[in-house]
């Protein structure tokens, strides 16, 4: 499963695949449960996978920078 797959949430690298993949599946409905499409599905999740993982290393930066502001704002 996926996660959504809405094209405000991805890049246009990764908005280019998730079009390909449903263009395939939309000309293949039955040999896509054959494997026709399992090509362009692979590329699609190696793409969502290097997203998320550029996110999680961002919001890791960020943590202790926030963690730092909210500890002096008390001050």
């Amino acid at each position: 499963m996926h996660s959504d797959l809405s094209p405000h949430l991805h890049s246009d690298e990764c908005n280019a695949l998730i079009a390909a993949l449903k263009q395939c599946h939309a000309e293949n409905p039955f040999k896509k449960f054959l494997g026709v499409c399992t090509a362009a599905d692979r590329e699609m999740t190696k793409c969502l996978r290097r997203e998320r993982e550029r996110k999680r290393q961002l919001n890791k930066d960020k943590g202790p920078i926030k963690k730092k502001d909210s500890t002096t704002v008390g001050l």
